[in-house]
């Protein structure tokens, strides 16, 4: 029967973009209107919105007209015209759902409409995206549009000073990414007084890259940390305990069957270990062993447990947390490789003892303890905002997590023109070597031909597992990655050259300086 009624009246999202066609219709017919005013007169009109909303109109009252002046506005002052098919992405946006779109397809112009629109109620729209060059980028390319309309808009960045962060934020519009905003939002909570306080109430956001800050990163927690007590000799203690204990992996199903069958797993090892939620639980076994090692009666005698914290630590730094993965050694310091961007961040550090213990595992001096002051998941934050909504190119497996999270609808935004880009389907192995191995025959067989070649990864660990595999062959190549960032512009440079091998950690690809230099060859 469902498929009966599908095929009679299309599906949901069918249903919901004809719904839209109307609003596209009525944009339309105000562009030769639009089309005849002067500059002054197209600024104009942004007063006499607010002064309609000031008289009990709606946003989609004016909608219609106000998405004709962005679309004039545009191509005065950027020489682009929204296609009808932005038209319905920004009307997406302004209902506060998820416009999936495919590459290429404009979604930054997209985002204008929506972020114009709800900056006409003066309570500040905010463009979140993944990256500092992506905000002042989009800032600086599609802030003309909005100061063609008499609006003002900002940007936030790492580097922004506290007094321009309060500036910026006064603006119509304000493009931030996800770390900067989120991180604001705290220190806004531990100021001692009010006109310290850079962001306004939350009212309204466009988060690009959806996906990635409300379902991959949602659980992240942004952590302001003071200086905490001083560190003790325990980390190294603990490190040198490490290898004297044995532990066991266990999974969440395992856990479930044994409880079934009466099943003890912890059973000759010292600890489990939970790689999915990085959870150490030392067993009965492992107590004893460890309090032998040690020379003490009881590791829980202290009533903060200091050896037990510290030695699951040690733990969760010897099994959890890899070198040139997690983090890399720079300059005889821990620094940590953001687990999303493939990017080093230098300056911060990992809370509860744990920086300390991988410092005390690379042999490396340890730093003073740091104290957690103020923290906050993407997740929690972005429900804060009165209305969201957001911008990908894949929404729609993650459909059934928008809704039930943050109650943000997806619609599939069709393409302008016929997709000619083909998309192959996925190839399955059985095995990680298999895998391996037509990795670097396909990318033999390219070279061989002269083709330019990229290889996306997801970790510098892989990354550099495939150029030793390069390197038996005697295949020239390059590596990109969290451990090369000093060289990156020759590397990225000479991508596209004839025979070129380029390897990349994926969110090294992704990152928008670099989409220029591979644009020009193919993606494997």
């Amino acid at each position: 029967m469902k498929d009966i009624l599908g095929a009679i009246f299309g599906s949901q999202n069918e249903r919901d973009i004809r719904a839209i066609k109307p609003i596209v219709v009525r944009v339309n017919a105000f562009e030769s209107a639009i089309k005849q005013l002067t500059d002054d007169e197209l600024k104009n009109k942004t007063i006499e919105f607010r002064e309609r909303l000031e008289k009990g109109a709606t946003l989609d009252d004016i909608l219609p007209e106000a998405f004709a002046c962005v679309r004039e506005a545009s191509v005065r002052a950027i020489g682009l015209r929204h296609f009808d098919v932005q038209i319905v992405g920004g009307y997406i946006l302004h209902k506060g759902k998820i416009a999936e779109m495919r590459t290429g397809e404009g979604k930054t112009l997209v985002a204008t409409l929506a972020a114009y629109l709800n900056a006409l109620p003066q309570t500040g729209v905010h463009v979140v995206t993944v990256n500092d060059y992506l905000a002042k980028r989009d800032k600086e390319w599609m802030g003309a549009i909005y100061e063609k309309l008499g609006l003002t808009v900002g940007n936030v960045g790492h580097e922004t000073r506290n007094t321009e962060r309060k500036e910026a934020y006064n603006c119509d519009i304000t493009y931030v990414t996800n770390n900067e905003i989120g991180f604001d939002y705290l220190r806004d909570n531990m100021v001692v007084s009010k006109e310290d306080r850079v962001l306004r109430p939350l009212s309204y956001a466009i988060i690009d890259e959806v996906d990635s800050i409300l379902i991959d990163e949602a659980r992240t927690p942004l952590i302001i940390s003071g200086a905490g007590e001083q560190s003790t000799d325990k980390y190294y203690i603990s490190d040198r305990i490490v290898p004297m204990l044995k532990g066991r992996k266990v999974t969440e199903s395992e856990e479930i069957k044994a409880k079934y069958d009466n099943i003890d797993l912890s059973k000759g090892y010292d600890y489990l270990l939970d790689e999915k939620n990085h959870s150490i639980v030392l067993t009965e076994q492992g107590v004893q062993k460890t309090e032998k090692i040690l020379g003490i009666k009881n590791i829980y005698d202290d009533l903060q447990s200091e050896w037990v914290h510290h030695i699951t630590q040690a733990i969760k730094a010897h099994n959890l947390y890899r070198r040139d993965v997690e983090y890399v050694v720079k300059d005889g310091e821990v620094v940590i490789v953001d687990e999303f961007t493939g990017r080093l961040m230098p300056g911060r550090r990992w809370s509860d003892g744990l920086h300390q213990a991988i410092e005390a595992k690379e042999n490396l001096k340890i730093a003073d303890e740091n104290q957690t002051l103020a923290t906050i998941t993407f997740q929690n934050f972005f429900r804060m905002y009165k209305k969201i909504s957001g911008m990908t190119g894949t929404a729609s497996t993650e459909t059934a997590e928008f809704w039930e999270i943050y109650k943000l609808g997806v619609v599939e935004v069709p393409t302008n023109n016929p997709m000619v880009r083909k998309d192959y389907p996925d190839v399955i192995y059985m095995t990680e070597k298999e895998k391996d191995n037509a990795i670097i025959n396909e990318i033999e067989s390219l070279w061989s031909k002269g083709q330019p070649v990229l290889v996306g990864t997801r970790s510098i660990e892989k990354s550099e597992k495939i150029a030793v595999m390069l390197r038996k062959k005697g295949i020239p190549h390059q590596v990109l990655n969290a451990k090369y960032h000093a060289v990156e512009a020759q590397i990225i440079a000479s991508a596209g050259a004839k025979s070129a091998v380029t390897i990349a950690t994926i969110t090294d690809i992704l990152s928008e300086p670099k989409r220029r230099a591979y644009a020009s060859f193919w993606f494997r």
